[in-house]
């Protein structure tokens, strides 16, 4: 198996989310906690591995985070075991390998780590590394979750959702979105924000899904701040504000998300918020199109057949 080299900033996404290390465990310096790891501390080790994956006083160096994560790892530290399980996944400083990826994550999960839970669970979704298994899947970010790593809340509400690998329960959903949301999840405010503006197993509430589409737009999830222009347009749970619902829909069609697009491209063939503008309109459907949406497809081929 080849290895691949894998740039800086993933490497340090990968150990930030995937391991209970972090800076605050990592403050003695790179020597300091090297004597440590030489003298057969397992946490000074992942520790040092994570140095090295982030680059900290140090040159980042991903087969040398990956060694030391081993270490840590063999030396029954377990917040080490699910970072070298991600680095086996990706091929980062280590040969790509799947298989080992899973019983990393396993035995970072039997030993009570829950990212480990997580990272499991995500390939029994996909049946990487393991056999395909929703059930198996559910379970394990529900051990995640409730062992508060919060990221594995929203995939277990979108299960409930689906009654994939468990029955579907809508209410568990609303209380796994919230829980995400809560701890900061933008997934978990974004699916929270649409149920409160479906009334899906909550009191129908546009005010309360504006400000949870409000939450997950700053958090960067370009669908919520299309869904909330639409709420400004229409006055939704909002002042009705067309100039605003313009900016929202710009913001995220500049980002590349049809729906936001499709909005800006209506707001210029009515008028609204800009200056009616056809050209600017057809620019716009036809960009939605270009994103894949048959709606922008199919007003782009309208709006274009009466210019004939």
């Amino acid at each position: 198996m080849t290895v691949r080299m894998l740039p800086h900033a993933l490497i340090v996404m990968a150990v930030l989310v995937s391991s209970g290390i972090g800076p605050s465990e990592a403050a003695d310096t790179p020597q300091q906690l090297k004597t440590a790891c030489d003298k057969g501390d397992a946490a000074a080790c992942g520790s040092l591995g994570f140095v090295y994956a982030q680059g900290s006083g140090v040159s980042q160096n991903d087969r040398q985070a990956a060694t030391l994560f081993r270490k840590a790892c063999d030396g029954g530290y377990m917040p080490s075991c699910a970072p070298l399980g991600l680095m086996h996944e990706r091929g980062a400083g280590v040969s790509q390998d799947a298989f080992q990826a899973g019983t990393l994550y396993r035995k970072a999960c039997d030993g009570g780590n829950a990212p480990g839970c997580y990272h499991l669970a995500r390939m029994y979704m996909r049946g990487t590394g393991v056999p395909q298994d929703d059930v198996q899947a559910a379970a394990l970010f529900r051990k995640a979750c409730d062992g508060d790593y919060i990221p594995s809340c929203a995939p277990l509400g979108a299960m409930y959702i689906t009654g994939r690998g468990v029955k579907l329960d809508n209410v568990q959903a609303v209380a796994l979105y919230r829980k995400a949301c809560d701890g900061g999840e933008v997934p978990g405010c974004s699916h929270l924000a649409l149920m409160y503006a479906q009334g899906t197993s909550v009191t129908q509430d546009d005010m309360q899904a504006a400000a949870l589409f409000r939450k997950a737009c700053d958090g960067g999830d370009a669908p919520s701040c299309s869904r909330l222009g639409s709420m400004y347009m229409a006055g939704r749970g909002v002042k009705q504000d067309d100039v605003q619902a313009v900016a929202l829909y710009r913001k995220t069609c500049d980002g590349g998300e049809a729906l936001g697009c499709l909005g800006l491209a209506t707001m210029y063939r009515m008028g609204r918020g800009v200056r009616q503008d056809g050209a600017e309109a057809l620019k716009y459907f036809r960009k939605a199109c270009d994103l894949k949406s048959k709606v922008g497809c199919d007003a782009y081929a309208q709006l274009n057949a009466g210019k004939q």
